[in-house]
C-alpha cells in the first residue's frame, strides 16, 4: 500500500466565492540560468458543501522541511482577492507583507489570442492565467520549439473576455 505523505488544511468559501491556492516554488540551482526563478504548482483540493459555504481542503504533497509559500486566490463578483501565506510545520500564517505579485487582467475584443510562456526543464511554470468566472486555469498546449531548445506553453484566449493572469518575481525583477 502507498503512503501519503504530505500536508492539509481548510478553508471556507463563502456563496459566490471560489479559492485556490498555488505553492511558490524556487527553481533548482541546475536549472537557474535558463529558468525562471519561481515556479506555481496549484495545489489539489477536495469539496464539501455546508448550506450556502463550500469547505475546501487543499493538499501540500510534498512540503519542505522549512516552510512553503503559497498564493491564495479568491475569486468573486468581479474582483480577486489575492493573499500570501506560509506554511510551517503544521501551522498556516497570513502574511501582512505579500511578496510581490505581478498580475494582469487580460482582455481582447479582436479576435482569438495566444500567451506563451516558457517551461523548466522539470515542465514547471512561472504563469498561471485563469478564468474568473470558474477559477479554472487555462490549460496550455505545450510544443518543443526547436530554434530555443525550450518547452513552452502557448494558452488560447476567447475574444470578449477577462482572465487573471500572474507571476511570481524578485523584488529587484519588477
Amino acid at each position: 500500500m502507498d503512503m501519503w505523505q504530505g500536508k492539509h488544511f481548510s478553508i471556507t468559501d463563502p456563496k459566490d466565492v471560489r479559492t485556490v491556492i498555488y505553492q511558490i516554488n524556487k527553481t533548482e540551482k541546475e536549472f537557474l540560468d535558463q529558468s525562471p526563478k519561481y515556479t506555481i504548482q496549484r495545489l489539489d483540493y477536495s469539496e464539501e458543501i455546508r448550506g450556502e459555504n463550500t469547505r475546501k481542503t487543499f493538499y501540500v504533497d510534498n512540503p519542505s522541511k522549512d516552510e512553503d509559500q503559497l498564493v491564495i486566490l479568491s475569486f468573486g463578483k468581479d474582483r480577486v482577492v489575492v493573499n500570501m501565506a506560509l506554511l510551517e510545520g503544521n501551522k498556516i500564517s497570513i502574511s501582512k507583507k505579500p511578496m510581490p505579485l505581478k498580475f494582469d487582467s487580460i482582455y481582447n475584443e479582436e479576435k482569438v489570442e495566444y500567451r506563451e510562456f516558457t517551461y523548466t526543464p522539470n515542465l514547471k511554470r512561472p504563469i498561471c492565467i485563469i478564468d474568473p468566472e470558474t477559477a479554472e486555469e487555462v490549460t496550455p498546449s505545450l510544443y518543443f520549439d526547436e530554434q530555443t531548445n525550450e518547452v513552452k506553453g502557448k494558452c488560447k484566449l476567447k475574444p470578449y473576455k477577462s482572465y487573471f493572469a500572474f507571476e511570481i518575481r524578485d523584488k529587484k525583477d519588477n
